[in-house]
């Protein structure tokens, strides 16, 4: 039944951290053709990895048969949702919230289904479309009225603005609550919508909701549903810091913000201890074939099945199997040492995710740099002195070619040793890179 395959598709990933009628939701979902809604805030034209967290409960549910809405906030994205922030948003105008929404749209395409031939097609919807028709007499009259200030200072979200007094918390944002509820009544009453998904720090936001629509429809028959609510866990990485953030920022759905080169490595980097939760909740892979990969992955971790495992299929998600395929080769490139070969596209996308560093192109003519000068001038070496430790050793290679011990002292780097004219890769043991440009 499709109700109870999607509360026990999130329930064995890991996925599902509460609901708001555990008795009543399965029952109800046992009829296929349920819709429901996950927002997303449309600060920027691209989303994070973190994200996709959300996207992937409106998959599963259209998966089990159920209909998507994705709910992008155009009207709320004005204010700005206080939830898991230190400081107040910058408001962004209408032309750039718009443009943000559009630039989302074929992230969405990805993960799921919006044939309109199909009884539960995917949709989605923009919250300005009713939210910015609305009067604010009305809204207070309508709305607002049904809101115990008392009841929304005791949200996580408003309590812990309210505690710090350096940042305090507008009243604008202190209304986004009320504004989300309404998002819920408004699909409930349009579209029959009547489950909410989100992360487990939207749960206050959903019960006002539900709230809300249970009020409205105070003269509907007692059988009617008014809401529910289904909640993921905020994913963590096991060593306590931020899932999606790397040293560089942010990890993007799309190719112009992370490339699909630093896409795939990132999940190939993943730890040991990551690696099981990224696979329940980051691929769409079968119960047995996700336990057998885990199973293999314990007998032999140094393979790192597991998180090669998950790089494919999240790069051929969201980027394709062409892209995939380039990855993968980059990757074995630097893994083997081979980057001779590298396209100068693949080339830059290997620049921005290793150590790197940009150099003047005119010393490499004439006599050219000495490697034992250029490598403190990098990650890979701190003095002259280290430098010329590891050279004498013959620890470096250029571009692939690792130098003898007795020549390495003396080598001088000049143009020809530029892949595509203008980058060389050095190397020191096995894994350590440095790109330089020189321009």
């Amino acid at each position: 039944m499709a109700s109870i395959g999607f509360l026990d598709e999130l329930a064995w990933r890991g996925m599902l951290h509460q609901t708001t009628d555990e008795k009543g939701l399965p029952a109800f979902l046992e009829t296929p053709g349920r819709v429901a809604y996950c927002g997303f805030d449309p600060t920027n034209d691209s989303l994070t990895i973190g994200n996709f967290v959300a996207m992937k409960l409106l998959a599963h549910w259209q998966r089990c048969g159920h209909t998507p809405i994705v709910l992008m906030g155009g009207g709320t994205g004005l204010i700005g949702d206080p939830s898991g922030k230190d400081a107040e948003r910058q408001l962004l105008d209408r032309e750039q919230v718009s443009r943000n929404i559009e630039g989302c749209r074929s992230i969405f395409e990805r993960v799921l289904d919006f044939d309109e031939s199909k009884p539960n097609a995917a949709r989605i919807v923009d919250n300005a479309d009713w939210l910015c028709g609305l009067g604010y007499i009305d809204m207070l009259r309508d709305v607002g009225k049904h809101f115990s200030v008392n009841m929304m200072i005791q949200k996580d979200s408003v309590r812990d603005r309210l505690e710090n007094r350096e940042q305090g918390i507008s009243y604008t944002e202190f209304s986004y609550m009320i504004l989300q509820a309404y998002d819920f009544l408004h699909l409930r009453r349009e579209v029959d919508c009547t489950v909410q998904v989100a992360g487990s720090d939207q749960y206050g936001n959903i019960v006002a909701g539900i709230d809300l629509i249970r009020r409205d429809m105070v003269d509907a028959p007692e059988e009617a549903p008014r809401g529910f609510g289904i909640t993921a866990p905020l994913l963590t990485k096991s060593d306590g810091s931020k899932f999606g953030k790397t040293e560089s920022g942010a990890v993007w759905l799309t190719a112009d913000r992370t490339s699909p080169y630093a896409f795939h490595q990132f999940w190939l980097n993943a730890a040991d201890e990551d690696a099981s939760t990224y696979l329940r909740w980051f691929t769409f892979l079968e119960k047995e074939a996700v336990e057998d990969i885990e199973r293999r992955h314990a007998e032999a971790p140094q393979d790192r099945l597991a998180q090669r495992t998950v790089s494919s299929e999240m790069t051929r998600l969201m980027h394709g199997q062409a892209e995939l395929d380039r990855a993968e080769a980059a990757a074995e490139a630097l893994f083997k040492g081979d980057v001779s070969g590298l396209d100068e596209g693949l080339l830059d996308e290997v620049f921005q995710d290793v150590a790197h560093s940009d150099h003047a192109r005119g010393s490499l003519e004439g006599e050219g740099v000495l490697l034992a000068d250029l490598l403190p001038e990098t990650t890979l070496a701190s003095s002259k002195r280290e430098a010329r430790e590891f050279l004498g050793n013959g620890s470096v290679s250029i571009n692939g070619s690792k130098l003898p011990g007795e020549s390495a002292l003396e080598h001088r780097l000049g143009v020809d040793d530029l892949l595509h004219g203008k980058t060389i890769l050095l190397r020191r043991g096995k894994k350590t890179w440095h790109a330089t440009r020189w321009t």
